[in-house]
């Protein structure tokens, strides 16, 4: 732990960008609890949860393209402020909903929110190596995956008590509080001034994400690292959908008499936000534990992506096998321990091999597949969940499978490197940058 508070106090840059994620993270599971209650009240079924996740992905894949491009282009500071003040903006315009009850007015601004954040995120991983020393990198990433899962904790507990009894409609307001916060802290980071290298000027928006995607093209093996967390989402994403409906449907907190004791009425939302907790905790200590395991070296991180994988696999197994409430909490943290693995570790990779001019349509490539099958796997799951062939519990199991095949992948992966002595090379470019 010593570790990640000595690269707080040491590092300026890095911990106004740590305290802007500390902030907004915590106002997005503040407005996922919402969304959720809101969706559920006006249309309480699977496919309409689905499609409040696919509003949410798919402006990602959609916008991730040319997100890259500008955060290859012009200031990456810039482009994360004007990115966090005009969603709290938007984030606003969610309490009309909750007056006028339309649906889809919710959609709408959900996909205006998520486009914008297709603009934030490719230049905030981009930014990570630029403020970070290339040994600290991996404690950079675990200390934002643990950031995340702390937000996810602590954002879902008290987003299910502020929704469940101040209404939705202030955790809108408390989000949008958030992202303001977070463009001033990020306002105050200094970044230096990379100077293109001789026929590396920009060549006009399409061309350079042409010339991105021919980096990744031409270098197989970081374009396999880059579709690690795309491969794992196309299982866990199933599970942002399966999560609300085991909650509301199978173990609402109104079941247990403790419920009934503390005046809890709202007994999905309260259930939602404990199995949130329980992610928290399992996508926050995996990477910390498969880190302290394994090391640092390239090879291993591999390694720590494929058991991630694994992992995932199980939990979702669990989910839908789990007879009691806290088997499934069990399972999750299972599950979220390799998500989290898988995420952290793949982003590490890429920040030390891939060269700074490129790293923001790298970045962006990479969120673009994530959110591709994080949108195939919700809308998937919804219809399943909704279809009197499968159910709720034979969803779950579906995705689970889907989960061990894509774990074979990984470990034949990760076996042919070390037979081709690929590694190697990725440890020469952790040295040389490529």
């Amino acid at each position: 732990m010593q570790e990640y508070i000595f690269l707080l106090r040491n590092n300026r840059n890095y911990r106004h960008l740590w305290l802007g994620n500390v902030v907004s993270q915590l106002g997005d599971w503040f407005n996922l609890i919402a969304a959720a209650e809101l969706i559920t009240e006006l249309s309480n079924s699977g496919v309409a949860i689905s499609y409040l996740f696919l509003a949410r992905f798919l402006p990602l894949f959609l916008f991730s393209p040319l997100a890259g491009v500008l955060a290859d282009r012009y200031n990456r500071r810039n482009l994360m402020v004007i990115s966090d003040v005009l969603r709290a903006i938007v984030v606003l315009g969610f309490l009309v909903v909750g007056v006028t009850g339309q649906v889809w007015v919710f959609y709408l601004l959900t996909v205006a929110q998520f486009a914008l954040s297709a603009l934030f995120t490719p230049a905030r991983s981009a930014v990570v190596a630029m403020v970070v020393d290339r040994r600290e990198l991996v404690t950079a990433n675990a200390l934002d995956s643990f950031t995340w899962s702390t937000m996810l904790a602590l954002g879902a507990f008290l987003g299910g008590v502020v929704a469940a009894v101040f209404g939705a409609e202030t955790a809108f307001v408390l989000d949008a509080l958030t992202f303001v916060l977070s463009a001033w802290f990020i306002s105050r980071i200094t970044l230096k001034v990379v100077q293109a290298l001789p026929g590396e000027e920009s060549q006009g928006g399409w061309l350079d994400f042409v010339d991105g995607f021919r980096y990744l093209w031409g270098r197989p093996y970081l374009l396999i690292l880059s579709l690690i967390k795309a491969t794992g989402s196309l299982v866990w994403g199933a599970v942002n959908v399966l999560e609300i409906s085991f909650a509301n449907n199978v173990f609402p907190l109104t079941m247990f008499p403790l419920a009934a004791a503390l005046h809890i009425e709202d007994g999905g939302t309260a259930s939602l936000g404990i199995i949130y907790v329980m992610s928290g905790l399992g996508t926050g200590l995996g990477p910390l534990f498969m880190r302290r395991v394994l090391g640092s070296r390239p090879p291993r991180l591999i390694l720590g992506a494929t058991i991630g994988m694994a992992l995932v696999a199980i939990g979702i197994w669990g989910l839908g096998a789990a007879p009691t409430f806290g088997l499934f909490l069990l399972a999750t943290f299972v599950r979220t321990v390799g998500s989290g693995t898988m995420w952290v570790f793949s982003a590490v990779l890429l920040q030390i091999v891939v060269p700074d001019r490129y790293r923001g349509r790298v970045f962006a490539f990479e969120f673009a597949m994530l959110t591709l099958t994080q949108s195939i796997s919700t809308l998937l799951a919804g219809v399943l969940q909704d279809s009197p062939l499968w159910g709720l519990n034979q969803t779950a199991l579906l995705f689970a499978g889907m989960g061990v095949l894509f774990s074979f992948g990984w470990v034949s992966f990760y076996s042919w490197s070390r037979q081709n002595s690929t590694h190697e090379r990725v440890q020469a470019f952790w040295s040389a940058g490529d």
